[in-house]
C-alpha cells in the first residue's frame, strides 16, 4: 500500500523511480494546456486593450489624432487634457450632478427594497402574493413607455427645472427589480430563525433588525452596485429631463462634450471618458468579490 501510494505521488510530481519524466510526456502535457494559455492570453488582450487605447487616446494631442495612427503613441504627453476636461468641459460640474442624482437615490432603493423583500418573503399576510405580481409586473414596463407621461407631469408640477426628477424615476424604476431580488435572497435565510426569535419574544422589527439586516449584507451591497450601475450609466431618462447645462449628469455631458469646443477636441474628450470609465471599474475592482458572495448566496434555494 505504501509503495502504491508513493509512486502515485511520484508520478504526480512528474517523476518515476526518483527519475525525471520523460521529455516526450512533459511536451505532450504542455501540448494539451496550450489551447486554453492561448485563449486566456487572447482573452486578456481583448479586455485590457481597450483601456490601454483609451488611456493613450486621453494624452494625444488634437494633431495625434487627426493625424496619426488610433494605434500610435502620442507625440507629447498632453497631461493638461486632463485639467481641461474637468475645467473647460465642466467635467466636475457632471459629476457632482451624478452624486447628487445617484446617491439619494440608491438609499431609498435599498431601504424601501430590503424592508419590502422582508415583508414579502417573511412575513406571512393575505395579500402579499398579489403585491409581489405587482412588483413583477413593474419589472416588464420598459422605461420608455412611461418617459412622456412623468415629462408631463414634472412639467406641470414646476420639477423640470430642478434635478428632482431624476431621483423619482429612478427609484419608482429600481425598486421592482430590487424588491424581487430582495425576497429572493430572504427565501435563502432558513425560516426556523425568525421562528425562533419570535419564541424568544422579538418583535417583528427586532427580527428585521437583528437577524435579517446582518444576514444580508452581501446581498445588500451587490443589488446596490447593480442599481449603482444602473443609475450612474443612465442616459435616456437623464437626456430626456434635464434640460440645463447645470444640470446634466456625467453622461449627458459626455453626449454633448464636443459641444464645447465648437469642434471635437479629442483628448479633453477621451479624457472626460477615462475619469469616467476607470472611476465605475475601481469601484467594481475593490467590490467584486463580496457582489460575488451576494450573488452566489442569492442562488442558494430555500
Amino acid at each position: 500500500m505504501t509503495t502504491t501510494l508513493g509512486r502515485d505521488q511520484a508520478q504526480e510530481r512528474g517523476v518515476t523511480g526518483g527519475r525525471p519524466a520523460p521529455p516526450g510526456r512533459k511536451i505532450r502535457s504542455f501540448g494539451g494546456r496550450l489551447p486554453v494559455r492561448v485563449l486566456l492570453l487572447v482573452l486578456l488582450v481583448i479586455e485590457i486593450y481597450p483601456f490601454a487605447w483609451l488611456f493613450l487616446g486621453s494624452l494625444k494631442s488634437q494633431s495625434d489624432h487627426l493625424t496619426r495612427s488610433t494605434l500610435s503613441l502620442p507625440t507629447h504627453w498632453m497631461w493638461g487634457n486632463y485639467r481641461t476636461a474637468w475645467v473647460t468641459g465642466q467635467l466636475g460640474t457632471y459629476i457632482r450632478n451624478s452624486l447628487l442624482v445617484t446617491l439619494p437615490s440608491l438609499v431609498v432603493i435599498v431601504v424601501l427594497g430590503v424592508a419590502a423583500g422582508f415583508a414579502l418573503q417573511v412575513m406571512r399576510w393575505r395579500l402579499r402574493t398579489g403585491v409581489m405580481l405587482v412588483f413583477l409586473a413593474g419589472i416588464m414596463v420598459p422605461a420608455q413607455m412611461i418617459l412622456l407621461p412623468l415629462f408631463t407631469v414634472y412639467y406641470r408640477t414646476g420639477l423640470s427645472g430642478h434635478l428632482w426628477p431624476l431621483p423619482i424615476t429612478y427609484t419608482a424604476t429600481g425598486l421592482p427589480l430590487t424588491v424581487f431580488m430582495m425576497a429572493t435572497y430572504f427565501r435563502a435565510v432558513p425560516f426556523t430563525l425568525f421562528e425562533a426569535a419570535t419564541l424568544d419574544g422579538a418583535s417583528i422589527l427586532r427580527c428585521f433588525w437583528s437577524i435579517g439586516l446582518p444576514l444580508m449584507r452581501n446581498a445588500i451591497l451587490t443589488v446596490g452596485l447593480i442599481q449603482f450601475f444602473f443609475i450612474w450609466n443612465d442616459l435616456l431618462i437623464a437626456l430626456t429631463f434635464t434640460n440645463s447645462t447645470n444640470l446634466r449628469t456625467i453622461q449627458v455631458g459626455l453626449l454633448n462634450f464636443t459641444g464645447m469646443f465648437g469642434s471635437v477636441q479629442y483628448g479633453p474628450l477621451f479624457a472626460a471618458i477615462c475619469v469616467n470609465v476607470f472611476g465605475i471599474f475601481l469601484i467594481y475592482l475593490f467590490l467584486n468579490q463580496r457582489v460575488m458572495r451576494g450573488l452566489a448566496s442569492g442562488a442558494v434555494k430555500g
